[in-house]
């Protein structure tokens, strides 16, 4: 599907408790979708991830969590425990789906979707995504959630 799909409100893919969610379920929302895990050097970003959504309270938009261990295997845990993880440790409140893999052959259909526009090199690579569920840009690990780059090109959206 991902060769003919024009938008990410085309896929499915399961929460973190195993829950079907169809991502057309965010139609007119802003999305930064954001490839995580927990012992990476760039997961104080989770904190930072929350703040920024919190900061956005009210308005149409919404971060989306994608764990993975495609990168220095830095994500070991699974299912509940990243959301503990991500709770516990940086106040996470924004959905996090299932470890998935997000490169090669093996990757979920999103990311090969995603990928077309600018393949991750690490994790907390992160995808902007506008209210019709098309990639409009994307930033590197090292851009913090809240920098003014990234808060700018969202609010442009909204």
């Amino acid at each position: 599907m991902s060769d003919q799909a024009t938008s990410i409100h085309q896929f499915g893919i399961k929460l973190i408790n195993g829950k079907e969610k169809k991502l057309s379920e965010y139609k007119g929302k802003v999305l930064l979708i954001v490839n995580i895990a927990s012992e990476c050097g760039f997961a104080p970003q989770l904190q930072e991830l929350q703040q920024l959504r919190d900061v956005l309270s009210g308005s149409d938009f919404e971060v989306l969590g994608f764990p993975s261990n495609d990168f220095g295997r830095q994500e070991p845990l699974d299912g509940e425990d990243i959301v503990t993880f991500c709770e516990v440790n940086h106040g996470v409140q924004f959905p996090v789906f299932q470890k998935i893999m997000i490169r090669g052959d093996q990757a979920h259909p999103l990311y090969k979707f995603l990928t077309k526009t600018s393949t991750p090199r690490w994790n907390f690579h992160k995808y902007l995504i506008n209210k019709e569920g098309e990639v409009i840009d994307y930033f590197f690990p090292f851009t913090k959630p809240l920098s003014s780059k990234v808060r700018k090109k969202i609010q442009k959206l909204l």
